[in-house]
């Protein structure tokens, strides 16, 4: 399973749109209300043996977007946690006046 394929399967169950890197839409009338958006960060190998890789980190960033706020962010944390991986920084995205969406990015690490 790739990276991607745990970080969908990790967040599906929270019944939110979601797209790798970026939201695309035709106009913003379309854009919905909640989303999430998630992508890789970096991905250092960590472990070698015989002068092949056996082992590798990933530290990836989901980012949450609401035009309500934050206060009713889905538990992101909880069901990435259950997927393996790490929680590791949050902070809050500054407000898209465009979008009217206020944001939150939290990064977690999987190691493989």
């Amino acid at each position: 399973m790739t990276i991607w394929e745990r970080i969908v399967s990790a967040l599906t169950g929270l019944g939110k749109t979601m797209a790798a890197n970026v939201l695309i839409v035709a106009s913003e009338a379309e854009r919905p209300d909640e989303y999430l958006i998630y992508s890789v960060v970096t991905s250092p190998a960590e472990l070698f043996a015989d002068n092949l890789e056996k082992g590798r980190s990933w530290t990836v960033q989901i980012s949450y977007y609401n035009r309500s706020g934050l206060a009713g962010m889905p538990n992101i944390s909880g069901a990435m946690a259950a997927a393996g991986f790490m929680p590791s920084s949050q902070r809050e995205l500054p407000y898209n006046q465009q979008t009217r969406h206020f944001g939150y990015a939290l990064d977690f690490v999987y190691v493989e």
